[in-house]
């Protein structure tokens, strides 16, 4: 997600950076830049015009000119007001009601209601601990409610029993009756959905919102929509009121308009954003980490709490030993790779750490992907547990029966060794001086990692 503006940002503020000094003329070129890079990421016209304007008034002040880092002071004012135009502040989803707390799932067909209500229960029941319920109101699209209960049972939610003739809101009632008769702390109600906003939509909507009284209005809008989306909240919020709203397929949203305009057309905060099809996919949605993955600052604290999600503590532990005795194999090796595409992939990493726009540019050209993650892994599924604990045994005979099995070249299996290699080296050297009592400077350990040798 805003991956072109990033790049169109990153190029517009490296130029300021670079000047030292700066002018009110170059202030003022680098925002009409900055103006048709939001523009061309499909923000709307008249919030790009609000944001021109508050940031102008602020980055031509004698305070910026005259600093000793005009150019990063200008970034930092562009990054304040981005938050500020993304929420400033995260919005949890406000669960402080009488139990079962219903959360009302709202939205246009196709936009991924249904899968994000699976996710949010999944979500309430692992972090928050809820006993959650599940019910669809959808009696319109075939197999509507025969999907939830998939989903349900995918998850481990509950899902309420399907009756055949009943209509939205009588559904709704009966899921809040069998809620609280089987002691549920929420129950989350997904809607019918159309093709297109109509007052049929509204009304229904209407009538299930009158009937429940949720706690919760959850618009949720695809991503991949631009303005479209941006539309279609502002109608849900006049017609039927909104509390937040879930974004889904961020993920293959390059441009991020939707992201960018919805508060501040709407006035309702962006609550969640669905990254990827999983049940797990889902992150709470923080505008001043958006800000700073947006110019290229990176976002360490997603990635920090991430890691801490995904690492299981025991395992981190084990490798620890293994590297400081200098036994790291190449099932170790295998691990840390589904370790990276469990917290996102190479691309979903580098997108949260701070500086690695150019480098992002030459994974991309050299073909280093998630894809060549799941290549080496399938080259070390292929060995024997023998050779992946002693790779001396690795003959050409050998080699050439691993890269048949792997489906690969015999050449990437030679890369993923050299790889390999280095890495061991590198932790044999960390072994010894951490035996020795030494500890190790950045410089140190900056001398200590080889060239990444990376699958093409």
């Amino acid at each position: 997600m805003f991956d072109a503006l990033q790049e169109r940002l990153g190029a517009v503020f490296s130029k300021l950076t670079d000047r030292g000094a700066l002018k009110e003329s170059d202030v003022a070129e680098a925002l009409r830049e900055v103006r048709v890079a939001l523009l061309e990421a499909d923000v709307a016209l008249p919030v790009v015009k609000d944001f021109i304007a508050q940031v102008q008034k602020k980055a031509v002040g004698e305070d910026v000119l005259r600093s000793v880092t005009p150019g990063q002071m200008v970034i930092k004012i562009v990054h304040d007001h981005l938050a500020e135009m993304l929420g400033s502040d995260s919005v949890e989803l406000n669960l402080r009601a009488t139990p079962p707390v219903p959360i009302l799932i709202v939205g246009l067909q196709g936009s991924g209601k249904t899968t994000t209500a699976a996710k949010i229960a999944l979500r309430l029941q692992e972090k928050e601990k809820k006993k959650v319920y599940l019910a669809s109101l959808d009696v319109y699209r075939p197999a509507a409610q025969e999907q939830l209960k998939v989903l349900g049972e995918q998850s481990g939610v509950p899902t309420l029993p399907i009756v055949g003739g009943q209509m939205p809101v009588d559904i709704a009632r009966r899921a809040i009756q069998a809620a609280k008769l089987g002691g549920f702390d929420v129950v989350i109600l997904d809607t019918a959905g159309r093709l297109h906003v109509d007052g049929a939509l509204m009304s229904e909507v209407a009538a299930v919102r009158d009937a429940v009284t949720p706690a919760e209005t959850l618009l949720v809008a695809d991503a991949l929509t631009g303005q479209d989306a941006v539309n279609v909240a502002t109608e849900f919020q006049k017609h039927v009121g909104l509390t937040g709203i879930a974004l889904t397929r961020v993920d293959g949203d390059g441009r991020g308009g939707a992201a960018l305009s919805m508060r501040a057309v709407t006035g309702c905060p962006i609550k969640l954003l669905g990254t990827g099809e999983k049940l797990d996919a889902l992150e709470d949605f923080h505008p001043s980490r958006i800000a700073s993955r947006i110019l290229g600052m990176g976002d360490v604290v997603s990635l920090v709490e991430k890691a801490q999600e995904t690492i299981d503590a025991d395992d981190a532990a084990r490798l620890e030993k293994k590297f400081l005795k200098g036994q790291f194999d190449l099932d170790d090796m295998a691990a840390q790779f589904r370790q990276m595409r469990k917290m996102g992939g190479m691309n979903g990493l580098m997108a949260m750490l701070p500086g690695v726009g150019k480098a992002k540019k030459q994974m991309a050209e050299a073909q280093i992907d998630d894809k060549a993650l799941r290549r080496q892994e399938a080259i070390i599924s292929s060995m024997t547990p023998k050779e992946r604990r002693d790779i001396r045994v690795l003959n050409g005979s050998r080699r050439r029966r691993i890269a048949g099995g792997a489906g690969v070249e015999i050449q990437d299996v030679n890369r993923l060794l050299k790889q390999y290699k280095q890495i061991s080296s590198m932790m044999k050297k960390v072994g010894k001086m951490g035996k020795k009592g030494k500890g190790l400077s950045p410089e140190a350990l900056r001398n200590l990692i080889p060239p990444q040798q990376f699958p093409q």
